[in-house]
């Protein structure tokens, strides 16, 4: 054999591994409430991120950059007068630390969508490179002031007037974050055009949202990422390496 040989086939191989969609794997991070998956796991996927908000604390967002970590979600805003108070170090940390990162608001059903987008608006920067705009809706059953829970044809109607003043503000068609428990209960997967954010930490998307199509999968909300204090959600991207890339390219402003 020539000298070389070894050296090519090591590159070679390594060149499959980062290739292959089946063992392009993301690191595994660890959680403080593992899960045995029945079925594909969640570093099947390779591109892994975070959502964070006050709960956090002082995220090191540069650690977190190392660590493997491609994006993350910040929260920003709740109902139509809650600011998160770290939202602001975040989106800047966050952006500084190089890491594709858009915001998130979280839905309070006792406030005009309108108000409730405006008030997203006036505190979320058109930043160019964010990713789009996330709407999470889910039941708040520990709220103080608001425990409404409207029907379906009602959820989905205030998330559309909320999604459009969005769009048009950002020219970017926000995704819908949502919980199993709200999914089933509301339809909101009945909205079409919209790119979806699933939560599920116990089992496979394809057990708890049987034939709906996803973007991003929040498999934990348990993990241990460095430079995060305490336990944080992870979640996963749905594609490959190249898929990413080119979602981000077509997603962000």
């Amino acid at each position: 054999m020539r000298p070389g040989f070894f050296s090519v086939l090591a590159a070679c191989l390594a060149l499959f591994l980062v290739s292959s969609p089946a063992l392009a794997q993301a690191p595994r991070f660890g959680d403080n409430d593992p899960v045995e998956w029945n079925g594909t796991p969640p570093w099947h996927y390779p591109i892994h991120g975070i959502d964070v908000a006050r709960f956090q604390e002082d995220v090191n967002w540069d650690r977190v950059a190392k660590s493997g970590i491609r994006f993350a979600y910040i929260k920003a805003t709740e109902g139509g007068d809650l600011l998160d108070p770290k939202f602001t170090r975040n989106w800047r940390l966050a952006s500084r630390a190089g890491l594709a990162h858009g915001a998130y608001h979280f839905y309070y059903f006792c406030t005009p969508p309108e108000v409730q987008a405006q008030w997203f608006i006036r505190n979320v920067p058109k930043q160019r490179g964010a990713l789009p705009p996330v709407l999470d809706m889910e039941w708040n059953p520990f709220s103080p002031t608001c425990t409404t829970r409207p029907p379906g044809a009602e959820v989905r109607r205030q998330a559309k007037i909320f999604l459009d003043i969005l769009e048009r503000h950002y020219d970017q068609r926000p995704l819908i974050y949502t919980t199993v428990e709200f999914y089933r209960e509301t339809g909101i997967g009945r909205m079409a055009g919209y790119e979806f954010w699933l939560r599920s930490t116990a089992q496979t998307l394809d057990k708890t949202y049987p034939g709906q199509s996803w973007t991003f999968w929040q498999y934990t909300g348990t993990g241990i990422v460095p430079g995060v204090q305490g336990g944080v959600d992870i979640n996963v991207f749905h594609g490959r390496r190249t898929q990413w890339n080119s979602w981000v390219k077509t997603r962000t402003r």
